[in-house]
């Protein structure tokens, strides 16, 4: 199970490196134009942390810490409280929606966020759900990150554009759906 784990990982380190210039192009849309390199580097830093040997826990707290301490904004406490709860709830069940839940209870209650706030949480609530009841697929995870173009932002940055934010797509929800594709990608949806 690890050895999922830290592909699933590595695949988002890729994505977000792959991806830099997309992200920061959304966020320079709705915020101040820094989660792609935010999360670039913080990708950099996820990777050495995947070096650490331990269980399944400690690989998601070990990437929790690199992420608190390395990225700015708001991108980095909230990957970073995601992944902390992870690594508990790894430690209690194998059952990854359990997992997921869990860290989108973490993203809610550190950005005081819930679902239609146009966040990254508009993606882990419903991947969730789509997990839990056997059905997440890559156009799913598409459809999530698609929707939350619709939604009018209500924290961070965004928010400050009122109407205006409506017609982009959420940074944070886009960096996420990288996070799930890579999830399936590496067959971590399964033990």
């Amino acid at each position: 199970m690890v050895d999922k784990i830290k592909k699933w990982l590595e695949l988002f380190a890729a994505q977000l490196h792959e991806k830099k210039t997309y992200l920061s192009e959304l966020d320079s849309a709705i915020g101040d134009g820094d989660h792609g390199n935010n999360m670039a580097r913080g990708a950099d830093f996820l990777l050495k942390s995947l070096d650490q040997p331990g269980d399944t826990s400690a690989v998601f707290k070990n990437a929790a810490m690199a992420l608190l301490s390395k990225v700015g904004g708001a991108s980095g406490p909230l990957y970073g409280s995601a992944l902390l709860a992870l690594s508990k709830k790894a430690g209690e069940t194998d059952d990854r929606s359990e997992w997921i839940a869990a860290g989108a209870e973490a993203i809610a209650h550190r950005g005081k966020s819930e679902a239609g706030d146009k966040t990254m949480l508009d993606v882990w609530l419903p991947v969730q759900k789509a997990l839990a009841d056997g059905s997440l697929t890559h156009e799913k995870i598409d459809a999530f990150v698609a929707e939350t173009k619709s939604l009018k932002a209500k924290k961070g940055r965004a928010s400050y554009l009122g109407d205006r934010s409506v017609g982009h797509i959420d940074p944070g929800a886009q960096s996420s759906g990288y996070l799930f594709h890579a999830f399936l990608e590496a067959g971590a949806d399964h033990a």
